[in-house]
């Protein structure tokens, strides 16, 4: 059945215009009709526990690295040195800057 003009029937010839009174009480007699669509399918899951052992090996394994941990060790020495009061020399000359 084609709904599209089964819908559109009562405007067919009257777009826009507004019917007499005959027209607006006027029934068609349309017999009824019976359409069947495809079943649906519904499913209802039910769950039930069911124990399963799981048996997970675990195994450890122990890795030993060598790293560097530093260890500071410091010499120390001494030694005399005589220094006398006399100046000498080039110590007064000032010094040329290079441009």
């Amino acid at each position: 059945m084609n709904f599209n003009n089964y819908y559109n029937m009562g405007n067919v010839g009257n777009v826009g215009n507004v019917g007499s009174m005959n027209e607006i009480e006027f029934c068609p007699d349309c017999p009824t009709q019976t359409i069947y669509d495809p079943p649906i399918t519904q499913y209802e899951n039910y769950y039930h526990p069911q124990l399963v052992n799981v048996v997970q090996n675990i195994e450890t394994i122990k890795q030993h690295h060598c790293c560097p941990v530093y260890k500071h060790i410091y010499t120390h020495t001494e030694k005399n040195v005589m220094v006398s009061g006399l100046k000498r020399g080039k110590h007064n000359k000032a010094k040329k800057r290079s441009k």
